[in-house]
């Protein structure tokens, strides 16, 4: 390189920022905005997108681009596990000082949730702090939330950008979003535009379906569990008690998913289930946010029950065959209920809204509606045919037709009155 070109290429540098996707990102978004410094400038900072899959709006250590634009074996061959993420590390990966704790957010048995912010891209993130016992070591929750979402990318999911492992706890490094689905009913007065509660649950169901095409079921749905920023983006967030479900099995526990949204055979002891749990939670909160209260708001296992079956109708043979030699349903001796109709209990939802709801409040999991085919019902007809088709990683608020209404009870919460940022509790289930 001359001295010319070598003072062109310091300059350029010098007011270039590089922007290039998260660790754990999807690729298809991974753009490099640094502008050309000359063709082998420019394929070093591809490549670097490509292999290594970096943080969003990252700032590369001083002299690092330079090193692999001037010596890059690096790209010559196969990158290795081990220099991948040698290269990770020198940029700041995989190091608690690369974040700084501001606010404490919530705080669970084995973990405790910081807000905080990355020295690489300057933006916030939030901190799952696990605790390591020395004999025991790492929660199996967080070891299955590691698993799963590190191999998850979708515009929908809580995306996991870092991961720093120490003696004495792991650090879950994931993207912040401002309140969960709960805090959102909160601030809303339990009042949710009907439009956004459409988009919200269409948003629901297109994370979940991404997940279910993958056979992951996340078993614990519930509006804590679900992520909502500023745009209106809605995420799926706490995959502690998630499975992949590969192969066939009636091994799973039935001690799973918070009783609220626990479905009947589930909580009748059924431990032979597949996608179709996760199908009853998300009418639960349909409903919640349609009518912002909670569905069945049991406070045991037979009153959860007795919730459902009020509603719904006791369950019969006609109904739901089998039933009758269920022991523990014997055991309840629940009053023969008849159902009521559903367009009564939400009066704000339209027919095709509660024809939805109908088919996904059913009593035996093979009989609720998957959830891609729920995307595809009449009551989203409105929203258009784009919407069906675009990329996993691409935000539904891509499509200029689609947007938030604004909410006329909407308070803000994002600051006291002191001025200081209201903290907001992280979803943790109660394993973590």
């Amino acid at each position: 390189m001359s001295a010319e070109q070598k003072k062109a290429y310091d300059k350029a540098r010098s007011r270039t920022r590089v922007n290039i996707g998260p660790a754990f990102q999807r690729r298809s978004e991974l753009k490099c905005r640094r502008p050309a410094i000359g063709r082998r400038g420019s394929k070093v900072c591809l490549d670097i997108n490509k292999r290594l899959s970096l943080p969003a709006d990252i700032r590369l250590p001083d002299g690092y681009l330079e090193k692999f634009n001037l010596n890059s074996p690096l790209f010559d061959k196969p990158l290795s596990r081990r220099l991948r993420r040698v290269s990770l590390s020198e940029i700041g990966f995989g190091k608690l000082e690369t974040y700084v704790k501001l606010d404490k957010l919530g705080e669970g048995t084995y973990a405790t949730v910081y807000k905080g912010r990355s020295k690489l891209t300057d933006n916030l993130v939030a901190l799952k702090e696990i605790r390591l016992e020395h004999e025991e070591g790492a929660p199996c929750t967080a070891i299955r939330e590691v698993s799963l979402l590190k191999d998850l990318k979708h515009a929908n999911i809580v995306t996991l950008h870092d991961i720093i492992h120490t003696q004495k706890s792991l650090t879950l490094v994931f993207e912040y979003l401002d309140k969960d689905l709960k805090q959102y009913l909160d601030d809303c007065g339990n009042c949710i535009h009907m439009h956004n509660v459409k988009l919200f649950l269409f948003q629901l169901l297109r994370g979940l379906n991404y997940c279910h095409r993958r056979k992951v079921l996340h078993r614990d749905l519930k509006p804590q569990n679900l992520l909502i920023n500023d745009r209106g983006e809605l995420k799926l967030a706490d995959f502690g008690l998630a499975r992949a479900k590969s192969i066939p099995t009636k091994t799973y526990s039935n001690e799973v998913v918070t009783l609220w949204y626990r479905p009947p055979d589930i909580l009748l002891g059924s431990t032979d289930y597949s996608t179709q749990i996760d199908m009853w939670g998300v009418g639960c909160i349909f409903y919640e946010m349609s009518t912002g209260r909670p569905l069945f708001p049991g406070s045991t296992v037979e009153e959860e029950l007795h919730f459902i079956f009020k509603l719904l109708g006791t369950p019969t043979e006609e109904t739901w065959p089998g039933i009758t030699s269920n022991e523990e349903f014997i055991s309840y001796n629940y009053p023969r209920y008849r159902a009521d109709c559903l367009h009564n209990h939400t009066p704000r939802l339209d027919n095709d809204g509660v024809e939805l709801l109908s088919k996904l409040l059913q009593f035996e999991g093979k009989k609720r509606i998957a959830a891609e085919e729920a995307m595809r019902h009449q009551y989203f007809h409105c929203l258009g045919e784009r919407i069906l088709t675009l990329p996993d990683t691409t935000s539904i608020f891509a499509l200029q037709e689609i947007q938030l209404e604004k909410e006329p009870g909407m308070r803000t919460n994002s600051l006291s009155e002191s001025g200081k940022t209201t903290k907001r509790k992280w979803p943790m289930n109660e394993d973590s």
